[in-house]
C-alpha cells in the first residue's frame, strides 16, 4: 500500500463522537452501523463514545473526532465561541427539556430554589426561563444521575424526557402536570440533537459528510420502524461499554426519542433545521447574555 493510498483510505473514516455514553438517544447510528447502511454509502465509521476527560467536544476541537452530536444551544455557544461548525443532520424536532420539583410543588413558584443542572453545559433554556421568570435558581451541577434530588439535597431538578424523567419515575418521584414544566409546552421549544462537523473539516470532505449524514438518516428511520431490534442493537453498546441501565430504561429512552424527532406542525421527521428555531434561540440567548451576539442559520448550515 503506498503512502499515498493510505492517507485516502485515512481520509474517508468519519469517527463519530456522540456527546454522551452509549444508550438510545444515539440508536440511529448504532443500527446505521450495525445494519451496513454505512458500508453501503461507501463510508467507514468508527464510533468512539467520550469520556470523563474527553468530552465530545473536545475530541472535536482537538481533530479525534470528525463529527459528534450537540445540541442546538450548545452549537451556537461555540459557533459564537469562534469555532465554524455545521449541520449537516438534524435529528431532533422538539425540546426534551423539563424541571422537576420536589413535593409535588409548581417549578414556577420556587424563588431561589436549589436546581439541578447539567455540569456538561445543557440547560441554556432554562437559565434564560430563571432570568426572565425572575426565578433567581442557584444552579447546582450535577454529571450523570438523579441522586442528588432523590435524596433530597436539591428543590428541583433539569431533566430530558426521554432520561433523567424516567430515570426518577424509576426511583419513585411522582410526576403530574403540578411540579413538572414542560419547556417545548412554555415557548421554549427549541430543537436539540444534531450532528455537526466543523465547518473546515465538511469544505474539505462534502461528498463524504453528505453519504454518512444520509446513512445515519437511514438508520433513524429503520429504528422508528423496527423498535425492538433497534432496542437489542443498542443493548449491544450499552453492554460492550458497560453502562449501568436497563433494557426497561432503554425501550422508554427509544420510543421518547423516536417521538421527539416527529415535527408537531408537519407531523413528520423531517431531519432538518428549523430557521425560526435558530432564531428563537439566538434571540434568547442573546437576550440574556448567553451569546454575545447573534448566531444564524446561515451559520450552522452547509453551504452549497
Amino acid at each position: 500500500m503506498t503512502a499515498q493510498t493510505a492517507t485516502a483510505q485515512q481520509d474517508d473514516t468519519i469517527v463519530f463522537t456522540p456527546q454522551w455514553t452509549a444508550q438510545a438517544q444515539f440508536a440511529g447510528y448504532y443500527v446505521a452501523e450495525a445494519k451496513g447502511f454505512y458500508r453501503e454509502a461507501g463510508v467507514k465509521v468508527r464510533i468512539e463514545h467520550p469520556s470523563a476527560t474527553q468530552p465530545a467536544m473536545t475530541r472535536l476541537r482537538e481533530n479525534q473526532c470528525q463529527a459528534t452530536t450537540l445540541q442546538l444551544c450548545q452549537a451556537m455557544e461555540v459557533v459564537c465561541d469562534g469555532i465554524p461548525l455545521v449541520n449537516i443532520l438534524q435529528t431532533s424536532m422538539n425540546n426534551a427539556m423539563v424541571i422537576v420539583s420536589a413535593r409535588d410543588k409548581d417549578p414556577l413558584t420556587q424563588r431561589g430554589a436549589k436546581v439541578g443542572i447539567w455540569s456538561v453545559g445543557f440547560g441554556q433554556l432554562a437559565i434564560c426561563m430563571s432570568i426572565k421568570d425572575h426565578l433567581n435558581y442557584e444552579w447546582v451541577r450535577f454529571a450523570q444521575n438523579v441522586n442528588l434530588f432523590v435524596s433530597g439535597a436539591l428543590d428541583a431538578t433539569l431533566a430530558m424526557s426521554y432520561n433523567e424523567y424516567y430515570q426518577l419515575v424509576q426511583a419513585g418521584i411522582k410526576m403530574t402536570d403540578k411540579n413538572v414544566y414542560r419547556f417545548c409546552d412554555h415557548g421554549y421549544n427549541v430543537q436539540e440533537d444534531g450532528v455537526y462537523m466543523t465547518r473546515d473539516y465538511y469544505e474539505n470532505h462534502k461528498d463524504l459528510a453528505h453519504r454518512f449524514a444520509q446513512a445515519s438518516r437511514k438508520g433513524w428511520e429503520w429504528a422508528a420502524q423496527h423498535p425492538e431490534e433497534t432496542l437489542a442493537i443498542v443493548m449491544q453498546y450499552v453492554d460492550r461499554e458497560h453502562i449501568a441501565t436497563n433494557r426497561v430504561m432503554q425501550r422508554l429512552m427509544l420510543k421518547e426519542v423516536l417521538r421527539l424527532q416527529v415535527d408537531r406542525e408537519s407531523k413528520k421527521r423531517e431531519f432538518r433545521l428549523r430557521p425560526d428555531m435558530v432564531q428563537q434561540a439566538s434571540r434568547l440567548m442573546v437576550e440574556y447574555h448567553m451569546l454575545n451576539r447573534d448566531v444564524t442559520y446561515e451559520e450552522l448550515i452547509p453551504k452549497k
